[in-house]
């Protein structure tokens, strides 16, 4: 099967599989091999989210064609049980605190909340719940490396006509970085404070399925359609995908394929 879907790769030991990526193990006890995967139906989605990887390993090398693209060779550590979200606009779950999305802040502001097992939901903490929690010292470092590759990001993306609301990572990086799927991306043209704002990621797909009837609880399926999934309209696919497509592009300075 491709990549697309569940991969199927003979010969590796697959640990653990996501909404979009799976985790397998390697020849060396110190590595693992990371792949995204399309299975949201957004062809390409997997490629998009990961850097092209410079080195294949043994093991996987039947499966090149496959992977490539999509897969990253990783190295084994221990998760830090929280996510280091950086905000410079109110937006997100802020947002249905306070409904003004898109106002600015005077300073980029580090909001944590709960890493959850799969299946489970995250919860916003405050900082001084991430202090207590992780100790001070590892907490004033995610906290100081967050606000520095937010500002980073941010300023790189202003500089080709987008707004970086907010984005969401860890001390590691274990998976991804500033992509779509954990950041949101406004056009800054069409911008305008104490509104809801277009976007270039999965906000799209997020109103779609608040308008389909979805709230937390109901992730099997529709009202009176539990266990079967959501499944998107075509039309929906097509706007995630080339809002995905076109962020990609800009950041990038480069046409995406």
């Amino acid at each position: 099967m491709s990549a697309a879907g569940n991969p199927d790769l003979p010969g590796l030991q697959l640990l653990s599989r996501g909404k979009v990526r799976d985790i397998y193990a390697t020849s060396s006890p110190e590595l693992l091999l990371f792949i995204a995967t399309d299975r949201s139906r957004f062809r390409r989605k997997g490629a998009l989210l990961t850097e092209i990887s410079l080195f294949c390993p043994a093991r996987a090398a039947p499966h090149a064609s496959m992977l490539r693209g999509r897969a990253m060779l990783v190295r084994r550590a221990r998760v830090v049980p929280i996510e280091a979200i950086v905000r410079g606009y109110l937006t997100g779950s802020a947002w249905s605190e306070y409904k003004r999305s898109g106002t600015r802040f005077p300073e980029p502001i580090f909001t944590p909340s709960t890493k959850a097992e799969q299946g489970a939901h995250d919860e916003n903490i405050s900082p001084a719940q991430a202090e207590a929690l992780l100790g001070s010292e590892l907490y004033t470092e995610i906290r100081r490396i967050s606000l520095a590759l937010y500002s980073a990001a941010a300023a790189h993306a202003l500089a080709r006509g987008i707004i970086l609301a907010d984005t969401n990572g860890t001390l590691i990086l274990i998976d991804e970085l500033l992509t779509p799927d954990s950041s949101r991306y406004w056009p800054l043209s069409e911008y305008a404070p104490g509104r809801a704002q277009p976007s270039f990621d999965k906000q799209f797909l997020r109103d779609w399925m608040l308008r389909a009837g979805f709230e937390r609880g109901r992730e099997g399926g529709p009202p009176g359609h539990d266990g079967e999934g959501w499944v998107a309209e075509e039309e929906v696919v097509r706007g995630t995908k080339g809002r995905y497509e076109e962020v990609v592009q800009r950041l990038q300075g480069e046409s995406v394929v």
